[in-house]
């Protein structure tokens, strides 16, 4: 089986380069299942129903979660609602709107999929969050009956040490633990010992030359004269689409991760 996952896919920019190279990925890459990060689809914040299903109708089957989420409240029907492929960190408080996990049935069998929240710098840090590493305990031992080829890990935060240690923590418990969140792609991405694939984070979609997807005339002030500035989404070209392939074997580990780094140029 053949599984891509997308890195943060950033505002508008993020969502045409998906639509621009995604078919001939799946063609390409002989893909059986497509999940994207979307917490940042919506001008940097949050995902609309509208652009849901516009990443849908370019081939995305599954999105992912983190901290912005919720930001759309026009959102939580579609992920309260079991069979949306659509979910929220698994790990906010009981009482959040929303799924923190769900199945997609994909023609090779059934796939849990699975976001997770670690540690955000700045003002999200103070969030109350359940423990990741107890959060997915708890849904691997209520989900080890249901016969699934795969559980692929989201994990969304800011140290790489957490994302590191996640990933060895769950290696020979799921399929692929994928960390992002921070929109610069890593060299990591490797097959751990007992067999889950792995990668500190997978990077974005959006414009190459800017601050995660950010303009660097909004940001610079802000580091160099301490100025409290709006973030403003870059759009100029060149663009970036980053990914991950993971391919499985039969019994659901991971045999293959290979990272993707394409370039739309000026």
């Amino acid at each position: 089986m053949n599984i891509l996952y997308i890195g943060d896919i950033m505002g508008a920019v993020g969502v045409e380069v998906v639509e621009q190279l995604l078919p001939n990925l799946r063609e390409t890459e002989a893909l059986d299942l497509v999940i994207a990060q979307a917490e940042n689809v919506t001008g940097g914040r949050g995902l609309t129903p509208k652009d849901y299903n516009r990443l849908r109708s370019a081939g995305v089957d599954f999105c992912t979660g983190g901290n912005w989420s919720l930001y759309h409240h026009s959102i939580i029907p579609l992920m309260n609602d079991q069979v949306e492929p659509v979910i929220r960190p698994a790990n906010y408080p009981s009482g959040t709107p929303g799924l923190g996990y769900k199945y997609i049935d994909t023609q090779t069998g059934r796939v849990l999929v699975v976001s997770l929240l670690g540690q955000i710098v700045g003002k999200d840090s103070d969030k109350k969050l359940v423990n990741p590493l107890q959060c997915i305990d708890n849904i691997l031992e209520k989900e080890k009956q249901t016969e699934r080829v795969g559980t692929i890990v989201n994990f969304h935060g800011d140290f790489s040490s957490e994302k590191v240690i996640i990933g060895h923590y769950l290696d020979g418990r799921v399929t692929a633990v994928i960390g992002d969140h921070w929109h610069v792609q890593t060299a990591d991405e490797r097959i751990l010992p007992s067999g889950t694939a792995h990668i500190t984070d997978v990077g974005m979609c959006g414009v190459l030359n800017s601050s995660l997807g950010i303009s660097f005339d909004s940001v610079i002030p802000r580091w160099r004269e301490g100025q409290k500035t709006k973030n403003l989404l870059e759009t100029n070209k060149p663009w970036q689409f980053n990914a991950v392939k993971i391919t499985t074997d039969r019994d659901g580990s991971a045999i293959g991760i290979k990272r993707i780094h394409i370039t739309i140029p000026t």
